[in-house]
């Protein structure tokens, strides 16, 4: 199977699930959002791109941003995905954000074309980074930045952590192939650097980001939304036999209700920001 087929298959049963958990997911990830429109040096009137955008974000929040004279477009390799992210277009009457599918290593647009180019959580999964960051490239216009946001490691995200250690218990989980497209494949500092850089990005930058995670559900809800959000989490609870998927129910909500408040559910995170430029013709 090409890997472009396996990352279709993997993210094409989550499609109904990040559609549904639309709202809670994108105030979860806000902060995330916030830092790559920063340093993105994303702006009123701007043509932006956002690559793997999922069910529409943060395509969506940055359409508001750019206002009606601006122009988003957010792409992603997943049909049902990008339906999703059609469907909320209409609700918000936005007339300025497009979506259709697209790989990251071969975008449709020509040379030149946006302002500022963002990825949330999406490089982790490309085939191939270096190929899908020189094609960043070639539609950001000179001068300009593209920034990505992938994880730092997965202890210092409860986040991720709290569940996969109950699950793990239960589940043979070998560590993925260094380079194998994962979660956090670019959670080393300065490996995600190390790829623009050679894919011909200027001024790099790389920071830590670190916030919040707020979710305003029970820990019930909460547990629900991570199965539902995870096609490698849902594989694994189907491993298990019916008394272990018992006892792991019981544990994944006692190791979640340390990051219960009266507010919801709030975990610490960490994301690295990597960011770049196109270089400007001589």
């Amino acid at each position: 199977m090409q890997p472009e087929q396996e990352v279709i298959n993997r993210w094409s049963g989550s499609a109904p699930f990040w559609e549904k958990h639309r709202e809670v997911i994108k105030r979860m990830f806000a902060p995330v959002t916030q830092a790559l429109v920063e340093d993105g040096q994303i702006g009123s009137q701007h043509a932006v791109l956002d690559i793997a955008t999922g069910p529409g974000e943060p395509a969506l929040s940055v359409a508001a941003l750019v206002g009606p004279e601006g122009k988003v477009f957010g792409i992603d390799p997943v049909p049902e995905m990008v339906a999703a992210a059609r469907r909320a277009v209409g609700p918000l009457g936005f007339k300025n954000v497009e979506f259709d599918v697209a790989f990251a290593d071969h975008l449709p647009f020509p040379a030149d074309s946006f302002d500022a180019l963002i990825s949330r959580f999406g490089v982790m999964f490309f085939p191939t980074p270096v190929d899908a960051a020189r094609e960043m490239l070639r539609v950001l216009k000179p001068g300009r930045k593209l920034a990505l946001a992938v994880w730092h490691f997965a202890e210092r995200n409860p986040f991720h952590c709290s569940v996969s250690r109950v699950i793990d218990r239960y589940v043979n989980s070998p560590p993925p192939a260094e380079d194998a497209p994962d979660a956090f494949r670019f959670a080393s500092p300065g490996k995600l650097r190390k790829v623009l850089k050679e894919a011909g990005a200027i001024d790099l930058s790389e920071r830590l980001l670190q916030f919040t995670i707020h979710a305003p559900l029970s820990v019930e809800d909460f547990w629900t939304l991570r199965i539902e959000m995870s096609d490698t989490l849902r594989e694994k609870i189907a491993a298990l036999s019916k008394d272990q998927v018992t006892i792991v129910n019981g544990q994944a909500l006692e190791s979640l209700r340390e990051y219960s408040t009266g507010r919801g559910m709030s975990f610490p995170a960490e994301v690295l920001i990597v960011s770049g430029a196109k270089e400007r013709p001589a």
